[in-house]
């Protein structure tokens, strides 16, 4: 891979030390400032400097960051442009890794890590609906978690919107949406203005994640998962991996936030962490076996070496 003619140089103030992540619209550094320390220093990619509507939501993605203001959301440092042309945004640091990372070498994981990290993204959460903002793009790869203290982190909100946007401000036409297939809410795939149950409908699908290990479509193209969101129901929490099964209370939870219309689900994201925090902290959350042999050999699912 050639180098990144970007690290080693100084940016705004920002030395950036090291390339540590790349998306569709920004390149993300690994940086050191004078007086903030340690941080991230997202760039906007060369080919949409021109592109106003990239350039927007790269802007509004930092007003927004402002906006949220919670010890599990990524601190906004400040945004800017260089003499070069070149938008940036500098943010806290935050230590451990990708969450997407840890649950496709992890996951399943064991309830009380699962509640503890559910608890955590739909606190960070609930601050950007106080906020008047919906996030639109809740995914593991878009928190950052560290195994270590079981500390989560919410950043990127890139593609978020405020519940107060007029028409006229909107960035997403109508009839399209935005976001990620696999995580998004049904009700988003029409393009039109999504509720703070849009996000909720994200998370649970997280949690599905970390508790089977797989999410709750098993569509293989983007066509065939469109049409499952619109027309099939999620696939039931306890049929999703063979030899992982959970209390009919932890799946209830889970299958109620996962409903295809928003107003059957939770009145909000802290209702159904709370929720769920209960049924995985029960004794019981780990059930539906034939006898002490079956729990047993469930619990050992979720052993660490």
């Amino acid at each position: 891979m050639a180098r990144d003619p970007l690290v080693g140089t100084t940016l705004a103030g920002y030395l950036l030390l090291d390339r540590v992540g790349e998306g569709g619209t920004a390149t993300v550094y690994k940086a050191e400032h004078p007086e903030h320390g340690s941080v991230a220093v997202k760039v906007l990619r060369e080919r949409l400097r021109q592109d106003r509507t990239a350039v927007t939501r790269f802007v509004r993605e930092a007003t927004f960051g402002t906006r949220v203001i919670h010890p599990k959301v990524v601190r906004t440092i400040e945004t800017g442009q260089s003499p070069e042309g070149l938008h940036y945004l500098a943010i806290e640091w935050a230590p451990g890794e990708i969450l997407e990372g840890y649950a496709k070498r992890n996951a399943p994981l064991p309830p009380d890590e699962v509640a503890t990290i559910i608890q955590q993204i739909a606190e960070a959460v609930n601050a950007a609906h106080a906020a008047g903002i919906v996030h639109r793009d809740l995914k593991p790869e878009n928190l950052m978690y560290d195994p270590a203290t079981r500390s989560v982190k919410l950043l990127d909100f890139g593609i978020a919107t405020a519940t107060d946007v007029s028409p006229d401000e909107r960035l997403t036409r109508a009839g399209f949406f935005v976001g990620t297939l696999m995580y998004v809410a049904p009700e988003a795939l029409s393009g039109e203005i999504v509720t703070p149950a849009a996000d909720q409908y994200s998370l649970a699908t997280i949690a599905y994640l970390l508790l089977t290990g797989t999410l709750p479509y098993t569509a293989r193209t983007p066509r065939e998962m469109f049409t499952q969101l619109l027309s099939q129901p999620p696939l039931a929490l306890n049929k999703a991996k063979q030899g992982v099964m959970y209390s009919a209370q932890v799946e209830q939870v889970v299958m109620k936030a996962l409903e295809r219309v928003p107003q059957a689900r939770y009145p909000d994201v802290t209702a159904f962490s709370g929720a769920l925090h209960t049924a995985l902290l029960a004794p019981d959350a780990l059930g539906g076996g034939d006898g002490a042999g079956f729990f047993g050999k469930v619990k050992g699912l979720f052993r660490r070496d």
